[in-house]
């Protein structure tokens, strides 16, 4: 069985003041050209919808249309769901049971009721039949009038309890899609400026309470990335969502499951955004030169840029706008800026009003204050003071 697993869409997400819609809804184009050529089993999209829980108009829009072209391709591929943390549940589930009958699978929220279960779908290849388990975001508090008794206090348990309560057939094909921050047991897992997490690591999961699982589509992480298992799976986001990940090749991941007990076979194909992120750090002369001629491919794209000139710049940022038409920061790093923030980062000692004034009129004048000019700023700072 081949399908895509996506995550991390933050559709509607503002990247330093600019507006990412037409570099989602290119993205999004891609992959329903990629939808048509190669015809998966199946799209499956873990969680982060939306970069809010209350979504503008526009990104409703560019995410329904996702959704129709997908539907439109004959014969019509199942789309499987799940809400992250940044999405609201019940959005989110609004005509979940309509779409169903057009193989749109949403999963906004976790069972509340001791009689509902994880959404599953069961999908058919030459090898037999796959469950999909849809697991949503979860905190411990949202499941915790599930159990009576031994109540799950971390975000481990809790997911091992919600898993545990399927009563699973191991011997049968099993993929879980879950948007949680799993923690590998032989790797440290890698982060990215755009992500967030709860303080202390309070919600990370040990991956260990999933590996029975013949592959987990992951989704929370923006970089694509294994937990350690080849089968514990962060697929990554389709575009680049800060600075930090400009160096970052995003891809589409397929993933392709054979026979039960054979390895998952993980291919990345390759996507072409409307726009990149790139870093730039140098002087201003050497940086404008170096983009001149390739002003077409480079000038649209997201930068930053740190400048490390000496002397002194004539305005700087209007010179960089005539090149870049997308800077999303700018930098000075130079001798007097390393110099400003080791004096910055010093023990401040408080001085009396009139020891700084004297340093400042000898600053100034070149001299040192007289008796009666002395005089005149004490009667002056004793007057302030009351």
């Amino acid at each position: 069985m081949k399908f895509f697993h996506l995550s991390d869409l933050h559709i509607g997400k503002i990247l330093h003041g600019y507006s990412l819609k037409e570099d989602q809804e290119h993205i999004l184009e891609e992959v329903v050209a990629y939808a048509k050529e190669l015809r998966p089993d199946a799209v499956v999209i873990a969680g982060d919808i939306y970069d809010k829980s209350v979504p503008s108009a526009e990104a409703v829009s560019v995410f329904d249309e996702f959704l129709t072209k997908l539907c439109a391709i004959e014969p019509r591929i199942p789309v499987l769901l799940i809400a992250g943390n940044h999405d609201s549940a019940q959005r989110l589930d609004y005509l979940s049971r309509i779409l169903g009958s057009w193989q749109i699978y949403i999963a906004g929220r976790v069972p509340a009721q001791r009689e509902e279960r994880l959404k599953k779908v069961t999908l058919t290849d030459s090898f037999g039949e796959v469950d999909f388990y849809l697991l949503p975001f979860l905190k411990p508090g949202y499941i915790r009038g599930l159990f009576e008794e031994e109540a799950p206090e971390t975000y481990s348990e809790a997911v091992l309890k919600m898993i545990e309560r399927e009563e699973i057939d191991w011997s049968r094909r099993n993929v879980l899609v879950s948007h949680q921050f799993y923690m590998g047991t032989e790797k440290e897992m890698l982060t990215c400026d755009s992500e967030t997490f709860s303080v202390g690591g309070i919600d990370n999961v040990d991956c260990r309470v999933i590996e029975k699982f013949d592959y987990a589509a992951l989704g929370h992480l923006h970089r694509a990335q294994t937990t350690g298992k080849a089968q514990i799976c962060y697929c990554g986001t389709l575009l680049k969502y800060s600075v930090s990940e400009a160096e970052q090749k995003k891809a589409l991941q397929v993933v392709e499951l054979g026979a039960k007990g054979e390895a998952v076979r993980l291919e990345q194909l390759p996507l072409h955004p409307l726009r990149d992120v790139r870093i730039y750090r140098g002087e201003l002369e050497a940086i404008i030169e170096s983009v001149n001629g390739q002003k077409e491919k480079c000038g649209e794209d997201y930068v930053s840029i740190t400048l490390t000139d000496e002397g002194e710049l004539y305005k700087p940022k209007e010179q960089l706008e005539k090149v870049f038409s997308h800077i999303l920061e700018l930098r000075l790093d130079n001798s007097r800026t390393r110099k400003k923030l080791e004096f910055d980062n010093e023990e401040v000692t408080l001085r009396s009003p009139l020891t700084v004034f004297a340093d400042f009129f000898r600053e100034m004048q070149g001299r040192e204050l007289s008796l009666e000019e002395q005089r005149i700023v004490e009667e002056a700072v004793e007057a302030a003071t009351e």
